[in-house]
């Protein structure tokens, strides 16, 4: 069985990977244009991040909202035994093609994970030691990978989990749907299926998402404060990050709140003690 901290990023034993091996679009995400298997200019020789640091402020938040999984480390040290990317082209193509394939899986456990505990079955069980099985897999083996298949049929399990643990809640039905700027302050969204929903920008202020399916849903901009997301399901660290949150925003416990979200109420609470003192 994949062991949680196994799908937490290490940089420190990986090659840069994400920087490197993933293409980004100059955007409100990204300040720059770089091509797949480009080192990022931000890259330094000891794999840091030379910004990191200050990403938001530098036009980099799509980074921050980035989370390899431990992919990263699993390609660097288990794929490829150790061997630096640089040292090798040939080598360096092959670790830029895998990469993407094993964050994928990686990201598959963590779903399963999150399945097994929540309602544990031999069936899920053993999905997750056959996926885990294909992340260790060699270079080869990962390349020819139907992750689409493999996605599919954890996806179904998924699905099973997750009817059972909504079961007798008001459960909106809005899978895939298209809720980008959505006003839904203060819905009752309790046990609602919104795995896969376009909530971009949308405005969820104090809206009650406990035990909502929220597997694959973009959160970009979505303004979450005051939201209830306990219990909710397949909520991910990376989709927390995108949003936006405060003090007051209930996250799922094996999540923690991204420190972004403190900055405006850090800003607000020092504005009114200025206003206080009369300055």
């Amino acid at each position: 069985m994949t062991r949680t901290d196994q799908l937490q990023a290490d940089c420190s034993r990986c090659f840069g990977l994400c920087c490197v091996a993933l293409p980004f679009a100059r955007s409100a995400d990204f300040a720059v244009d770089k091509p797949a298997g480009t080192p990022c200019t931000n890259l330094q020789e000891d794999f840091r991040c030379g910004i990191h640091g200050a990403l938001r402020e530098r036009g980099f938040a799509g980074c921050t909202v980035f989370d390899c999984l431990g992919a990263g480390q699993k390609v660097s040290q288990v794929t490829f035994g150790g061997r630096d990317w640089r040292d090798d082209a040939g080598t360096a193509r092959r670790m830029f093609a895998v990469f993407p394939v094993v964050r994928q899986l990686h990201e598959l456990l963590a779903y399963l994970a999150e399945a097994i505990d929540r309602a544990p079955a031999e069936e899920l069980t053993a999905a997750c030691e056959r996926v885990d099985a294909l992340t260790r897999g060699s270079a080869e083996e990962l390349a020819a990978c139907d992750v689409g298949a493999v996605r599919a049929e954890v996806s179904a399990l998924l699905l099973q989990v997750s009817e059972r643990l909504r079961a007798g809640l008001p459960g909106r039905e809005a899978r895939g749907a298209d809720l980008v700027g959505a006003r839904l302050r203060g819905a009752d969204l309790r046990g609602a299926n919104l795995r896969g929903a376009y909530l971009i920008g949308a405005d969820l202020r104090d809206a009650d998402l406990r035990a909502a399916d929220l597997v694959g849903a973009d959160l970009r901009g979505a303004d979450l404060r005051g939201a209830d997301l306990t219990g909710a399901l397949f909520v991910t660290q990376a989709q927390l990050e995108s949003a936006s949150g405060d003090a007051t925003t209930a996250v799922p416990g094996h999540l923690r709140r991204p420190l972004h979200w403190s900055l405006p109420q850090v800003r607000r609470t020092a504005g009114r003690a200025a206003r206080r003192s009369g300055r």
